[in-house]
């Protein structure tokens, strides 16, 4: 159970209350009773605990009175003690059991949701991505400082190891969206993407690779797409020399630096206005102020880049846009799009 700095100094306030005591019983004890200072402490411990025990020299009137001094403070410290004590522990146990419950609770009425198995540097970049998207998710993580973490923080988290078949489960695998293992070893990423697998064919996986063979296995143990954290740092560092206005340009669009415009996509739906039309009849930069960067026709993979005015604007196609989060969601809006995406294809 952890301690808030409040509790701490609730608890140093007793200790040091009960060693005053024991002091100042002590030297009293000396001074009134004239006896050596193992006797003086032993005569302030059975005093202050009124056990009873024989005294150790001749209680005349004023030790007498020390003592009964000494046996009020103590029993207003002892008991200050027991009672202060028992209120951390059961206040504490109280709090992290009902917070366990609720979390338990939300946990398992998951559903479509993403599931992020470690929460090192890179899971963290991950959450981060997840709040900003506002999709539910459950975390993953055996390391219990990062759980206490994040538990603070009101995430949904499972203390486990995520190569175990009971902690996925747990997670609800079965009824989730996505999937992401950032574990720190190439090995326990390959088993965790191979078990997810088999819990649930239709997850959408996606993988941390550190070595570069480890790619092949990952893909071939079932994830459909992987990140390598290290090459991706590796070729940014050698484009901040080599194209610097390039990255400055990225920051912005991608929200490493200052955020200042969104690079989204929208979804036209059968709703909306502008299906049917050319991008020069819909006229969405004069109505939006967005860039049309690309469009990916519905059902086809490949992107068109830079497209004409005289493209055709169809049920499904896909927009990427760039601009800001206001100009974004009044595309959303003529496009009839709620804005719902996987947030995994933005990692």
């Amino acid at each position: 159970m952890g301690l808030d700095t409040k509790d701490r100094r609730k608890l140093t306030l007793i200790f040091i209350l009960l060693l005053s005591l024991i002091v100042v019983g002590t030297v009293g004890y000396m001074y009134l009773l004239q006896v050596h200072i193992i006797d003086a402490l032993y005569m302030t411990v059975i005093t202050i605990s009124t056990v009873g025990y024989t005294e150790v020299g001749e209680m005349t009137a004023q030790a007498k009175l020390f003592s009964i001094i000494i046996i009020f403070l103590g029993l207003g410290t002892a008991g200050y003690a027991f009672t202060s004590g028992v209120a951390l522990f059961l206040e504490g146990t109280f709090k992290e059991v009902w917070r366990r419950k609720r979390m338990d609770t939300r946990i398992a009425q998951l559903e479509n949701h993403y599931i992020l198995c470690g929460a090192g540097e890179t899971g963290q970049s991950v959450i981060e991505q997840f709040q900003k998207s506002k999709v539910p998710f459950v975390v993953i993580e055996k390391n219990e400082e990062e759980v206490a973490e994040l538990v603070k923080e009101g995430i949904l988290i499972i203390h486990g190891d995520a190569t175990h078949e009971d902690i996925l489960e747990k997670s609800r695998i079965k009824h989730a969206k996505g999937f992401i293992t950032s574990l720190p070893s190439d090995a326990a990423n390959v088993f965790t993407v191979l078990t997810a697998r088999e819990m649930n064919e239709n997850l959408y996986i996606v993988s941390r690779a550190i070595e570069k063979n480890s790619r092949g296995k990952l893909r071939k143990a079932g994830a459909n797409n992987t990140i390598s954290p290290n090459e991706i740092g590796g070729r940014r560092m050698a484009a901040l020399l080599i194209r610097p206005s390039v990255i400055s340009f990225l920051d912005i669009i991608t929200h490493a630096g200052d955020v200042v415009l969104d690079l989204e996509d929208v979804v036209i739906c059968s709703k909306s206005s502008i299906a049917g039309k050319s991008l020069k009849e819909a006229k969405l930069p004069e109505r939006t102020g967005l860039i049309i960067l690309a469009i990916k026709k519905y059902g086809e993979k490949n992107i068109m880049l830079n497209p004409s005015f005289d493209e055709m604007l169809e049920i499904g196609d896909t927009m990427i846009v760039l601009g800001r989060e206001n100009q974004v969601d009044q595309l959303r809006k003529i496009a009839c799009d709620s804005g719902e995406r996987d947030p995994l294809a933005t990692l």
